[in-house]
């Protein structure tokens, strides 16, 4: 595993560049939720030429669906969910501005070569621990498409949320080098 590097949001390219594929990262500050279906009306208002509900310069984007608030909770569960799904909307959010994705899986060519274009990253989440992601989670609060229910965009304050660096900006990819790592020759 790698070093260990906290980063604040907004996150700039200059902290970007200094991260290799197995850093632990933790994130403190405003993070926001969506998945594919908030992800599609997203990219609908780039197209038309009209804001988002968020400023997604050096924002970080999170794939997931959490579940109800317990009470006394800011939120309930809330796990990765599986990111390829938004390899079609990525690129545009990062053109935007967007620097960091955070979910679970690999991503797709045009995606990583979006992140190298624009120098962005992705995270994957710790899967299986959601209920250990929602304790960084010290906020939240629908943003956008309250109608999308647990899918909605989310504005979540955290502090030191979890994730490792799975590709960097320079084209790095964890999912690769880790089968490349135990591939016989």
């Amino acid at each position: 595993m790698g070093k260990t590097v906290e980063l604040n949001t907004p996150i700039t390219t200059e902290e970007l560049m200094k991260l290799e594929i197995g850093d632990k990262v933790l994130i403190t500050g405003t993070i926001y939720t969506a998945r594919d279906a908030a992800h599609k009306r997203l990219v609908a208002l780039l197209a038309e030429g009209k804001e988002l509900p968020f400023n997604p310069k050096g924002a970080v984007i999170y794939y997931v669906g959490p579940a109800p608030a317990p009470p006394g909770k800011a939120i309930g569960s809330a796990g990765p969910t599986t990111s390829y799904r938004m390899d079609p909307y990525a690129p545009a959010l990062m053109d935007a501005g967007l620097k960091a994705m955070i979910g679970k899986g690999p991503r797709g060519k045009s995606v990583v070569e979006s992140m190298v274009k624009n120098k962005a990253v992705y995270l994957a989440a710790i899967g299986g621990a959601a209920v250990v992601v929602a304790s960084a989670i010290k906020k939240a609060e629908v943003i956008a498409y309250e109608d999308l229910g647990p899918e909605a965009v989310r504005k979540l304050e955290v502090v030191k949320f979890p994730c490792i660096l799975a590709n960097d900006i320079h084209g790095n990819d964890i999912f690769q080098e880790g089968v490349k790592q135990y591939k016989k020759d």
